[in-house]
């Protein structure tokens, strides 16, 4: 390190790494050993909005307005590593998701979808679309989401082909490429079946009905 990285802050010097290992082709993100945060709490910096509404940023939360479109993760692909998100429902019509595994930069909302997975964000009846499950590829193994307007926090754990998700602590999705899925139904506009990249950006959903608000959207790599 020189001496003019030396005199810099330490939180400076790691976002000056951050950004030298990302490029145009999306790197893992993979640079640093500790949880660091995606939404920095002032702005969108690092993320951008794909199809219908947006986010907005209001009082350090992110908070979703209208839809169907999805907030992305332009900095770098993420693998190995675990993905916390700390939200909160404000009614029971409020609706959202986690995208991971997007095999490309995404254009439109429906690619994700299609091609990634998307960890549900809603009290939803079924066990096959409520908070925590890859939406009706996985059935709910516990339903520990707290209640309206309480903050819940969410950690999705991508380790290659694994995906375990738990909420509030408790295992929600473990779930391994190969493993056995409901048929997707015909005429529906549920996600296409078929194995997901090992890797991908991430996004969030915003979805027309009530407000999703987020406090943190962080990243902590796996231990090798």
């Amino acid at each position: 390190m020189s001496l003019r990285f030396r005199q810099l802050p330490v939180y400076v010097v790691q976002g000056l790494v951050a950004l030298l290992l990302c490029s145009a082709g999306g790197p893992s993100l993979l640079a640093q050993n500790s949880r660091r945060p995606l939404f920095n709490g002032r702005n969108l910096d690092g993320w951008q909005q794909v199809g219908p509404g947006r986010f907005i940023v209001q009082d350090g939360l992110l908070k979703t307005e209208g839809g169907m479109g999805m907030l992305w993760y332009t900095r770098g692909k993420i693998s190995k590593a675990t993905l916390r998100v700390v939200f909160k429902l404000t009614t029971k019509e409020a609706d959202s998701g986690v995208f991971i595994r997007i095999p490309e930069k995404p254009s439109e909302p429906w690619m994700p979808i299609n091609r990634g997975y998307e960890v549900e964000i809603g009290d939803w009846p079924d066990d096959y679309s409520c908070t925590g499950v890859l939406y009706t590829f996985t059935k709910a193994l516990a339903r520990p989401i707290k209640p309206m307007g309480e903050w819940n926090t969410m950690d999705i754990t991508i380790d290659g082909p694994h995906t375990v998700v738990t909420l509030n602590g408790v295992k929600v999705t473990d779930f391994t490429e190969g493993q056995p899925v409901p048929d997707k139904h015909p005429g529906s506009i549920d996600p296409d079946r078929g194995p997901r990249q090992d890797s991908g950006y991430i996004g969030l959903q915003n979805h027309p009905g009530s407000e999703v608000y987020f406090r943190e959207v962080s990243l902590q790599p796996l231990s090798k």
